[in-house]
């Protein structure tokens, strides 16, 4: 398959079967700072957060999955809510560390798989302060580092990024869900929106941000790569 760049305006295409291709990628979707804070998103032309399914995995195709792979291998951590490891299952990267994100601190019904290579001490939770210990017993827990947050639910964006900081994981890429990409969205902490949109019109049960109406995030555009599907690949930074 055959991704054209539109901006920056090179017109390049990339055969995503060819050596090469995947490294070419990287530089294209490489940090540019040292702390670097990502949301990226898969979104129906209707702004749907999941297809057919309840999942995203129906709306998602073979060149998305390649970019999210680069995307999580150029990052120090992938953050996730508790809600979208229940709902998705998720598989533990190869380099980059899974952060799960829960206010609850109920790890119950979560579907962790390991890529290969990957390792369960990969595996952080981020919780308010007082549901630490509770996690740290769970017998699910062995292998978990559990990172708590002073204070109580809700937790933070800006908070969830300051202990993660502290334990050196700068390049920071947030998978969602729509409720978790929200919050971080709202917070205004988002360097870059890393969006896939798929050519489907689908009915909306959820919606991959719900921003309030003064929530509103102005955007430029840095990167558009389009495939031969429709397939779209936008990467965006706040406008000011």
């Amino acid at each position: 398959m055959t991704l054209l760049e539109l901006e920056p305006r090179t017109l390049r295409a990339f055969d995503t079967l060819a050596p090469g291709t995947r490294e070419a990628l990287r530089h294209v979707y490489a940090p540019t700072a040292d702390r670097f804070v990502r949301l990226n998103m898969i979104t129906s032309l209707t702004g749907a957060a999941a297809g057919d399914d309840g999942t995203s995995e129906s709306l998602t195709n073979r060149v998305d999955r390649l970019i999210l792979g680069i995307i999580r291998e150029l990052a120090d951590v992938v953050v996730v809510g508790a809600q979208s490891v229940r709902a998705e299952g998720y598989i533990v990267p190869r380099r980059a560390r899974l952060a799960i994100v829960t206010s609850s601190g109920d790890l119950t019904g979560h579907r962790l798989a390991l890529a290969e290579g990957a390792a369960s001490d990969q595996v952080i939770v981020i919780c308010p302060a007082d549901r630490a210990d509770a996690i740290r017993s769970h017998p699910d827990a062995a292998g978990i580092t559990v990172l708590p947050v002073p204070g109580t639910a809700p937790l933070s964006p800006r908070d969830v990024l300051t202990v993660l900081a502290e334990e050196g994981h700068r390049r920071v890429v947030c998978e969602g869900g729509p409720s978790l990409a929200s919050q971080f969205a709202a917070a205004g902490v988002i360097d870059e929106y890393c969006l896939t949109v798929a050519p489907v019109l689908e009915p909306v049960s959820s919606p991959f941000l719900r921003l309030a109406r003064d929530q509103r995030v102005a955007t430029r555009v840095v990167g558009h790569l389009v495939d031969e599907t429709g397939f779209t690949y936008l990467r965006l930074r706040p406008a000011g």
